[in-house]
């Protein structure tokens, strides 16, 4: 059995500051053509051969440039965010790869997450009650539809029911609705970012 992380247990600055060295480095790599390489697992601290959800966010200049990652952990931490990193880059079916000259206006996100904590979910104001706002992430599914949000969708939409509402739509269900067998789960994320800034364009690296 995969090992867990406990839902009140924090990252070290050190830890975070490796993810995030782990991320970028899987990105550079990307950037000149490697397909991604997590770290050897000697050489990881005991917190990144945790078994958690993940997710690596990327933005450009403001913008969403990627977002990729696991509800659940099934690797290692330290290998999840590489090689989540490097998808959010270059495999996000929804949005542009990323381009060299783009790297020096990047900034990494790591949003490492909690247990999923289900919600009684018959009603749709069952879960709004439930939901507390700038704190939880939010998984809904209902059949093969499912979604997620992370608890940063808050910033974008700090309204309860724009936030549930946002997330139907994702999933393609109609806002408002509430189909029968909906079922839900909150988490929260530990969240943490680089920019990436005036570093050396990784197109002249090597």
């Amino acid at each position: 059995m995969a090992p867990s992380r406990s839902s009140d247990m924090m990252l070290t600055p050190h830890e975070r500051e490796l993810l995030l060295d782990i991320a970028d480095a899987a990105i550079v790599g990307g950037l000149l053509g490697a397909p991604p390489s997590p770290p050897p697992a000697a050489l990881l601290p005991g917190a990144l051969h945790e078994h958690v959800g993940v997710f690596v966010t990327l933005m450009v200049d403001g913008q969403l440039n990627g977002c990729i990652g696991s509800m659940e952990g099934v690797e290692p931490l330290g290998h999840g965010v590489a090689r989540h990193a490097w998808s959010a880059a270059f495999a996000d079916p929804r949005l542009p790869r990323l381009r060299p000259v783009d790297y020096s206006r990047l900034r990494i996100e790591v949003s490492v997450l909690s247990p999923l904590t289900a919600m009684l979910a018959v009603a749709r104001d069952q879960v709004l009650d439930q939901l507390r706002p700038g704190v939880d992430g939010l998984v809904i599914a209902a059949g093969s539809r499912q979604g997620l949000f992370l608890p940063a969708m808050w910033e974008q939409l700090p309204e309860p029911e724009v936030f549930l509402d946002h997330l139907l739509l994702k999933v393609g269900l109609v806002p408002g609705w509430w189909p029968e067998g909906m079922r839900a789960w909150r988490f929260t994320a530990e969240t943490f970012a680089r920019d990436v800034g005036e570093q050396p364009n990784p197109s002249q690296a090597a």
